[in-house]
């Protein structure tokens, strides 16, 4: 890969995080969305209605990409696997409820873009170059702090890039690759452990019904109600919550 190309994605991955950031950002601080966007007075109309257009359309994947929802939407499933409950939450529940999830653990992080990034942009103080390089620091500080090094030296060996001075220095289109990575790692880890508790009422209750004589009994249809009666016992979901949580700290 050319240098000149790896600078093309680089840009174009930066690009596409303070773009997608910003309905975020409007949404955490309770700004008034009004049928217009409010840029620049040299931005024309035809401009603005495509940066919507685009930030509409990059939205979907750079949530995914860039922020914490591939964790908690792989855990919540998970949880769902592990109890046996099949459709029950429904998958437009588990996606809602990791949607908000997402935005309250990363306020943080979209507080600064805001901060940083969109509200100089908009006022004129900044160009759009600058935004972007503003928008990217701390998400690459996030996405840099939930990487694996492993992760990190894997595709950077791939790319090419033998080592860097700084964090900065690593290309977008290598940090989000290896943050996505430790991500499905993370949530795999987490999912393994939430499968235990369930895994031993179901060996419990198929010993016991083959004692009993009772092997053509599904054990499943007996486990499920045990299942479900242990995760309202000890506040399954609170405990699933507050897991994802301290995982991001």
């Amino acid at each position: 890969m050319t240098q000149q190309r790896k600078r093309k994605l680089h840009t174009a991955a930066k690009l596409i995080a303070a773009l997608a950031c910003l309905p975020v950002i409007l949404l955490l601080t309770g700004s008034k969305v009004s049928a217009q966007i409010t840029l620049p007075d040299d931005r024309t109309s035809t401009q603005q209605l495509l940066l919507l257009l685009t930030i509409l359309s990059l939205l979907p994947s750079v949530l995914i990409m860039m922020t914490s929802f591939t964790r908690i939407i792989i855990v919540l499933g998970f949880v769902r696997n592990a109890i046996g409950t099949q459709n029950t939450p429904p998958n437009q529940v588990l996606v809602g409820l990791s949607l908000f999830l997402t935005f309250f653990f990363m306020a943080p992080v979209f507080a600064e873009i805001n901060t940083n990034a969109y509200q100089p942009y908009v006022s004129g103080q900044i160009d759009q170059d600058e935004a972007i390089d503003e928008a990217m620091k701390p998400m690459r500080v996030f996405m840099g702090r939930q990487t694996d090094t492993k992760d990190l030296e894997l595709f950077m060996n791939m790319a090419g890039i033998a080592s860097v001075e700084t964090v900065d220095d690593i290309p977008a289109t290598v940090l989000i690759p290896a943050f996505m990575t430790s991500e499905l790692k993370r949530a795999f880890q987490i999912g393994f452990f939430i499968f235990i508790p369930f895994l031993v009422i179901d060996m419990i209750v198929a010993s016991t019904l083959m004692s009993m004589g009772m092997m053509m009994l599904p054990p499943t249809v007996i486990s499920l109600p045990f299942k479900i009666l242990l995760f309202v016992l000890v506040d399954g979901w609170s405990l699933v919550i507050k897991t994802l949580f301290n995982s991001f700290g």
